[in-house]
This record gives C-alpha cells, sequence and structure tokens, in this order.
C-alpha cells in the first residue's frame, strides 16, 4: 500500500481502535502490514456449538437500509470428533451462518447441515465417512479387513457440504464437490434433503462455483466419463424456476463436453469462466489419479488428498466452448504451469476472450499446505511453511477467437489495454503469457467477487477479495484491474473471511455498493461481527458484533 498510513479513528461507542486507511495505490501493492504474533488466527479452526436460536447482535454506524435480507455462509464448524481429529481445512464438518437484517437491527444463526457424513459421526462418536484429508472408518471394526470388504460395496464419497450455498429454481443448496447437494431451508437454517445429481447427468461431481445467469439459469462443471470410457468434462445447464413448479434439478442437462488431457487423470477443477457467448475451462497439472482413488479405500486407508498428483510436464491447458448451441472448440492454447482456483471474471473484447483469474505460479497442489497443523501453528512457523508454498499472482490471461490466418511467431492479441500476449507456435499450440495484475510476496488476493449482478460476463473495472497473508485471512482487498489502483482494509488481530458485494439499489456507478464480511477477532469483547464497508473506499459502514466466536467461513451469498 505504499505510502499509506496508520491513524486512530474514534468510532461512535467503541473504543478508539487502529485502522489502517484505505487509500488507492499506483504500485499493485496490497500487502498486509501486520504480523500475528499471538496466533489469534488459530481461533477460526475451532469447533463451536451450534445455536438455539437467533441471537441479536450489537450495532455499530448504520446499517445501510437496502439491506434486508441475509448474508448467508458455509464453512466448517466441527473439527473433531470424540478424540478423533479432521486434519485437514476442508474436512471439518459443515455449520452454516445466517446473519438477518431487519429494520437497521441485525440477528446471527447457525446451525450444522444434517449430512450423513455429520451425523453418522455424531451418532458414532468417530469419523465415519472419508473427508478430504482424513480417512473415515465406515465399519464397526477397524481393522484391514473390514475396510477390505467395505470397498467391494463402492467407495462412499463424502456429503459435507461446507464450501458453498446457491439457488436452484425456488431453493436453496449447501454444497461441497462432490455429486451431492443438499437442500436447505435459509429461513431457519433446517436440512431438507440430500440429493445425487448423478442420478440426472453424467457427472462425477460437480463444483461449487456455478454461474447464474439473471434468469437463474445454472450453469456448473464436472468431470465425468466420456466416450469410450476417456474422462472428459462436462458443463451441465440446470433451468430456472419452471412454470410447473417442478425440480430443475430433473431437467438439467449436459451442454458441452471438454475433453481430458490424461485418460485416468482429470485436472482437479475448483471453478470455470463465462462470458456472454463462451464457456472457459482451465485445465492445470494438479490431477486426480484414478486408479489411486479406486483402490485408495480397499487396503491403505487413504484419503482423498492421496490421491492427487501433478504432472510436471504438461503446463495449464486453456479450453474454449460456445454456450448456444453448446460446441467445443478445439483450438490449443497453453500456458506455463500454475494452480488455480478462482475465477475472478471473463468477458469478449473485439474478438479475443479476457479471463482474470487468482493462479499460484507452478505446478504444486496447494491445499498441501492448508493441512489443520500447519494453520494452527505459531505465527513463525505459519510464514516459515509459507514460503515453500507456490506463489499467488492475479492474472490476466487473454485467448484470440481467430487464430487461423496468423503467422507464426507473431503477437495475436491487439487489445491496447493489456500485455498480455498469444503467439502461434509451429505445432499449431497458442502459448499464452499473462499480465500480472497483482503480486505480493505470500500475499495472496482470493475468494474474489464482483459487481456479479451487473458486471459478470462483462468488461469491468473492481474486483474484491479476501487478503491472505501466509495462508492467513487478515484484510479485505479492493483492486481497480485496469489502473492496478489498490485499497486495503486491516485492523490488527482481525481476520475476515470473502467479502460479498451487495448492489446500492439506486447506484450507478461499478462499484456503489457495500462489501459484506464476517470477521473474527478473538481478542475483543464480542470476538466476531459482521463488517459492512463501502465498496468505493473500503471504509467502514458499520459494524454487528456478536458475543460468540464464529470459525473460517469459506463461501456464501446474500439472499435479498
Amino acid at each position: 500500500m505504499g505510502d499509506q498510513t496508520l491513524q486512530v479513528l474514534k468510532l461512535p461507542g467503541v473504543s478508539s481502535r487502529v485502522l489502517l486507511c484505505a487509500v488507492p495505490q499506483q504500485d499493485g501493492n496490497m500487502v498486509s502490514r501486520f504480523e500475528h504474533p499471538a496466533g489469534g488466527y488459530k481461533k477460526i479452526f475451532e469447533t463451536c456449538e451450534e445455536l438455539a436460536e437467533p441471537i441479536p447482535a450489537t450495532v455499530t454506524g448504520r446499517i445501510p437500509p437496502f439491506l434486508k435480507g441475509s448474508l448467508l455462509r458455509l464453512g466448517p464448524g466441527l473439527f473433531e470428533v470424540g478424540d478423533e481429529p479432521f486434519y485437514h481445512l476442508f474436512d471439518g464438518q459443515a455449520l452454516m451462518h445466517k446473519f438477518d437484517f431487519k429494520n437497521g437491527q441485525v440477528t446471527y444463526f447457525r446451525k450444522f447441515v444434517r449430512t450423513d457424513a455429520y451425523v453418522r459421526a455424531i451418532t458414532e462418536k468417530r469419523v465415519v465417512i472419508t473427508e478430504f484429508g482424513t480417512f473415515g472408518y465406515p465399519d464397526p471394526c477397524k481393522n484391514i479387513f473390514s475396510r477390505f470388504f467395505s470397498y467391494f460395496k463402492g467407495v462412499e464419497v463424502t456429503d459435507n457440504c461446507l464450501v458453498n450455498v446457491y439457488p436452484i429454481g425456488e431453493d436453496y443448496y449447501a454444497v461441497t464437490e462432490t455429486n451431492y447437494i443438499t437442500k436447505v431451508n435459509t429461513d431457519n437454517l433446517e436440512t431438507l434433503k440430500k440429493v445425487d445429481l448423478c442420478n440426472y447427468v453424467n457427472i462425477n461431481g460437480v463444483t461449487a462455483h456455478p454461474h447464474i445467469e439473471k434468469d437463474g439459469t445454472v450453469y456448473n462443471i464436472g468431470n465425468c466419463m466420456g466416450k469410450g470410457a476417456s474422462l472428459a468434462y462436462n458443463i451441465v445447464r440446470t433451468p430456472p424456476t419452471q412454470k410447473d413448479k417442478s425440480d430443475p434439478i430433473e431437467k438439467s442437462k449436459v451442454v458441452v463436453q471438454f475433453p481430458s488431457a490424461e485418460r485416468f487423470k482429470p485436472s482437479y477443477v475448483h471453478s470455470f469462466g463465462m462470458s456472454e457467448n463462451y464457456f472457459v475451462f482451465v485445465e492445470t497439472p494438479v490431477k486426480i489419479n484414478l486408479l489411486k482413488f479406486l483402490s485408495a479405500w480397499s487396503i491403505r486407508g487413504s484419503n482423498y488428498m492421496d490421491c492427487f498428483e501433478s504432472n510436471e510436464t504438461q503446463g495449464t491447458l486453456f479450453h474454449i466452448a460456445k454456450k448456444e448451441p453448446g460446441e467445443y472448440i478445439d483450438l490449443k492454447f497453453k500456458g506455463a504451469a500454475i494452480g488455480m482456483f478462482h475465477h475472478i471474471n471473463t468477458y469478449e473484447d473485439q474478438g479475443f476472450i479476457v479471463v482474470d483469474l487468482c493462479g499460484w505460479k507452478g505446478f504444486e497442489f496447494v491445499y498441501n499446505y492448508l493441512w489443520l497443523a500447519n494453520l494452527r501453528a505459531n505465527w513463525e512457523e505459519v510464514k516459515k511453511a509459507a514460503m515453500m508454498a507456490p506463489q499467488p499472482e492475479v492474472r490476466r490471461y487473454v485467448i484470440p477467437l481467430d487464430v487461423h490466418k496468423e503467422e507464426q511467431g507473431k503477437n495475436l492479441v491487439s487489445l491496447p489495454y493489456t500485455t498480455a500476449t498469444a503467439t502461434m507456435h509451429s505445432d499449431g499450440t497458442v502459448w499464452l503469457e499473462p499480465e500480472v495484475l497483482f503480486s505480493g510476496p505470500r500475499q495472496a488476493f482470493e475468494f474474489p467477487q464482483i459487481n456479479y449482478g451487473r458486471y459478470q460476463g462483462k468488461n469491468y473495472t473492481y474486483a474484491y477479495a479476501l487478503g491472505l497473508n501466509h495462508f492467513i485471512p487478515d484484510r479485505i482487498c479492493k483492486l481497480n484491474v485496469k489502473t492496478k489502483e489498490t485499497w486495503v482494509w486491516q485492523e490488527p488481530d482481525s481476520y475476515p473471511s470473502e467479502p460479498l458485494f451487495v448492489q446500492t439499489p439506486d447506484g450507478v456507478d461499478e462499484d456503489d455498493g457495500v462489501l459484506l464480511t464476517i470477521v473474527a477477532a478473538p481478542g475483543s469483547q464480542r470476538p466476531a461481527y459482521l463488517l459492512i464497508l463501502n465498496a468505493k473506499d473500503l471504509s467502514e459502514v458499520a459494524r454487528a458484533e456478536v458475543e460468540c466466536g464464529i470459525p473460517v467461513t469459506f463461501h456464501g451469498m446474500y439472499k435479498p
């Protein structure tokens, strides 16, 4: 943040606190100014209890009158069962959080999602269903023979829906990345039913990051078995609310299929890009070894993490397909190896597709650094481990749609506002070099959000994100993708979550609105709060503090 200074601001009704002012900078610098030697971040990885009823929050500032709905969030809330711990960040059992806005007041509520994984763990007081990094024992006898014979009944895939929540038709579903999604009542947070998407479309699992159009049409991507028993990736379209009130999921269809670079090793897919007329799928070198996956549960007692490996020679492949009608475009676009979880935005401009994403340099799987033991370590150890991890960067790739008439070795990108390039090689591959929109040492701009309702799939200016400092979330960031100006909100010993953008109803500018985030402040009298920031300059609008701690959350939505 260059020349930013620390100022002490006196807020009404609260003691003085140090706030890092959000001042635009031209140098693209969004690094954290705070160290965390007290280790307060460890609190966001601790088990908490659900609430019997909503509790009131203490509001400082003024809640914008247009906030009349609910902020819904998902994350892990149970980090051990009896004396058995969960080992990975993505193993804890799904806890759904809800902040309700009404007449300028705020209440907070949370409940565990009653998935099979949760119910069986609580009932049997042990880990029953294998999670991302924790092996479960499906049979009462914990011995090699029971594990061996249970294999022949098939792998029991987890339904632990701790990642996100989104609407399908008039219903809401809590989701993870398997074939199971869980219908929830967003009013009382009751669990309604488990849905197996394999009953409707040919996919083995779908991401927790669908794209949702204004009419409610949902697009998502998942890997599948394609023609000739080879692997592929399917884009699935689920229609909006049906006039006959039937379930839209029953009418889900595969609209286009992307090929897989390796027959038995699909790439890990966390999200995908969608512009007005195209889908973009980024196939990274992080692979799931299917043969390992299918044999892992037979004898060895493995977990999902054991089945990941990296193809060090593949690089990163960029696939594109038309939306209407769904048609794969057989052009070869390739770049250097990156890990990638979240797309920021994808849009078309003058015959090019612009793809902005949060990347991690190299072929190593970033999830290798998200074991709970690493995240709960003392600050110096956290930093030391993160120094070995891939370096995060915000990147812009530009994909030319017309590559047939161009000569070899020429940069095909003619957009005047980007340094990203695309160069035809002799083998017909177009090599993509990105423009770096932000890079800071061990400082990630992650869990990105935009003004999705108005600018998804369109040429845009602003992105918002959670700032990770050596994997510890400690700031909220704003990035102007055109000028690389940055803004930061940050307070000492405060650990926010993904910021969600809510448009001001009569707003004209792209950033007319507020950001909603949940902040854990373990050392405070009230250890957690909902924070509302002005999306223009990240100045504080209001906060709603609660008397209980809130663990880490991943993704969520604002339901008007």
